[in-house]
């Protein structure tokens, strides 16, 4: 992590992905976790020498079991939020071709869900704005 004045500058990715319905994939925040029970675009932290795409690669293996290729992320958009305690930094990429069947690896909830109906779902506020953007653009 590096310092934005005076605050911990956090880089996380999230993919969008997007099944051949046009739905995209949510996960719920687990119990005991921060922001437990928000649903959230599946994602996670950038490692030290690891690119965003590489990351997001990894996370999607971990936590949902597919596999897929850093050729398939198209980068979307970001969100740059300021919590209290750290600025978090989260570019989101779209993704439309995986291998595998999506399981919640981490004891997480997930659900497809139209991109219209997105809204419907409390979020992280790093994540809010980035639905309007994906309803914008599916």
């Amino acid at each position: 992590m590096s310092s934005l004045n005076g605050l911990n500058l956090l880089l996380v990715v999230a993919c969008a992905l997007v099944d051949e319905d046009g739905r995209v994939l949510i996960t719920q925040r687990p119990v005991g976790r921060s922001m437990a029970g928000l649903w959230e675009f599946p994602g996670g932290k950038v490692e030290p020498g690891e690119s965003p795409e590489t990351a997001l690669v990894r996370e999607l293996q971990e936590e949902l079991g597919i596999d897929t290729s850093t050729n398939c992320l198209a980068p979307f958009t970001f969100a740059s939020h300021l919590y209290e305690t750290f600025h978090l930094l989260m570019p989101l990429y779209i993704c439309r071709k995986w291998q595998g069947t999506v399981v919640g690896k981490e004891g997480q909830a997930h659900k497809w869900v139209r991109v219209n109906q997105l809204k419907d779902y409390p979020m992280p506020p790093a994540d809010e704005p980035l639905v309007a953007m994906l309803r914008d653009f599916l």
